[in-house]
């Protein structure tokens, strides 16, 4: 479902180009108005589901189909719009197509609670008692915090959530500042969004398939990334090639939002996880605040003010991005540390999973 969010915003910006002719005003209002709509909306198909539902991976897989679809469509979309003029009946055409991909998981949904009352396959058992490896760790907030996995997943996430949101905050004036046209930018903004998804929901099948089948630690994942991200951060620094930079950051920060939640139930456990979880993701805003501020702003401000108050060239942001790859290094670290402490422990769940099928 974290994926989901990922596609969110590229789907609210067509909505927002379709039905309020590009008034900022309105935007406003939609946004504060909309997601509280559809929660309403929605709400009175939420229930209590007594029935088995252990066979659901064929419905997870429409779902995923389905969001993989719609990224693709709208990621055509959004680079068709920034080549061509679409006149107003195209964008109404194109935006009926997605509000009719956005409704379709209902039919799926519709189905698998017909199909729910069959019973499992057996060969879906070994699945389901695989979850049952992690309740024997169940901490809560206050125990979680005095172990240091947990610091050094929320030192981590500090190093890569809070510099991937300063650069999507900050993608506006990077692009005016490296002469990118305002159709650029604005490119560069809605496929932010498809990138994000796609980090979601690769990393997080990546890192299942790895893990269930050789054992792999999922913070090993969180290290690749990581290096990744530098490598992004670099090519901005260096190059001022927002297009293939922003590319790499926002795949790499969408994976952090599939990997952090999984690894954080994982190693503390479910029954705590959501305080625990909601702690550990205060990193974003609390790592977006230092970069943003007391990294790319001053720095920025500084370069401006030598040049009569404004700044315009690679030279603006080159100093943040260079310290925002050296962050993330220190990120990678605090990543392979966490791997390094937790290996035995992913080691035994593919143990336990394998002496599961042998029992079937």
């Amino acid at each position: 479902m974290k994926g989901f969010l990922g596609l969110s915003g590229a789907i609210l910006i067509q909505i927002y180009h379709t039905l309020f002719d590009d008034n900022p005003t309105t935007y406003l209002l939609m946004l504060a108005v909309f997601p509280t709509l559809v929660s309403l909306g929605v709400m009175s198909l939420i229930h209590a589901n007594p029935a088995n539902t252990s066979n659901d991976k064929p419905h997870l897989n429409r779902f995923s189909l389905i969001a993989l679809v719609m990224a693709t469509y709208l990621m055509i979309i959004i680079i068709f719009q920034n080549i061509f003029t679409f006149p107003s009946w195209a964008h109404t055409l194109t935006t009926t197509v997605i509000l009719i991909m956005v409704l379709s998981p209902f039919q799926v949904a519709r189905t698998a609670q017909r199909n729910e009352q069959q019973p499992p396959s057996p060969t879906m058992a070994p699945l389901i008692l695989t979850s049952k490896a992690q309740e024997e760790v169940e901490m809560n907030l206050q125990q979680a915090m005095g172990t240091i996995n947990f610091w050094l997943l929320f030192l981590a996430m500090v190093c890569v959530l809070g510099s991937a949101l300063t650069t999507v905050n900050n993608i506006t004036q990077l692009g005016e500042s490296l002469d990118y046209s305002t159709v650029e930018i604005n490119t560069l903004v809605s496929l932010w969004s498809i990138w994000n998804f796609l980090g979601r929901f690769g990393a997080g099948f990546v890192s299942d398939l790895f893990l269930h089948r050789y054992g792999g630690g999922r913070p090993l994942f969180i290290c690749f990334t990581q290096l990744a991200m530098v490598v992004g951060y670099l090519i901005i620094g260096y190059s001022g090639n927002l297009y293939i930079g922003s590319v790499i950051v926002g795949v790499c920060y969408g994976s952090q939002w599939s990997l952090m939640p999984t690894i954080t139930s994982e190693i503390f456990g479910v029954k705590h996880m959501g305080t625990i979880f909601n702690t550990i993701a205060a990193a974003n805003p609390i790592g977006s605040y230092i970069f943003s501020v007391q990294v790319i702003g001053k720095i920025y401000d500084k370069e401006a003010q030598a040049r009569g108050g404004s700044c315009h060239g690679l030279h603006c942001f080159m100093l943040s991005y260079f310290i925002f790859a050296g962050v993330c290094v220190f990120g990678v670290l605090f990543s392979f540390v966490l791997f390094l402490r937790t290996r035995r422990f992913y080691a035994s769940i593919l143990q336990r999973r394998l002496k599961q099928f042998q029992g079937f």
